[in-house]
């Protein structure tokens, strides 16, 4: 049987069946993995500053999870621990997506789970994140995951 490890520096948290790698990125070259993904949904993002920037956010609480498929990094989460007035101490996804001919394949899901895990067993109650309007395949996603819309968030460019 093939089997689905959730890595972590908290350890392997879950078997399932299919077999693909799914490890936080810690080292520049694991980061360096990530970047075609996370540049397919921030496409104004620069390979030459990528590593650089999320070893940055790592330091502010930043965590960068991937499936990597045959060596290739396929699909990637950004989340980080924040605590709000209003939501109480919590992980937050910044980033979710997957390569365009990988998408189909539940790897979202899987990452999702991996998020969901980590924050059960670090106590957490809740999982938030902001999709954007058009991304209508994520919000199914989101939805079917158990996701509530619970707000509109508003933004003004200065």
């Amino acid at each position: 049987m093939e089997r689905l490890l959730f890595r972590s520096n908290e350890g392997i948290f879950q078997k399932q069946e299919n077999q693909m790698n799914i490890q936080e990125a810690k080292s520049e070259e694991e980061i360096s993995k990530c970047f075609e993904v996370i540049h397919g949904l921030r496409p104004h993002l620069i390979k030459e500053n990528f590593v650089s920037l999320i070893l940055t956010m790592m330091n502010e609480g930043y965590r960068l999870a991937y499936i990597e498929i045959d060596g290739k990094a396929v699909s990637a989460i950004g989340f980080r621990y924040l605590q709000f007035l209003h939501a109480g101490k919590h992980f937050y996804i910044d980033d979710l997506t997957t390569l365009p001919q990988h998408r189909g394949k539940g790897y979202g899901s899987r990452l999702l789970d991996f998020v969901f895990e980590l924050g059960r067993n670090s106590g957490l109650k809740k999982i938030t994140l902001d999709s954007g309007d058009q991304r209508f395949d994520a919000h199914r996603l989101y939805l079917n995951k158990g996701f509530k819309i619970s707000s509109h968030h508003f933004v003004k460019e200065i």
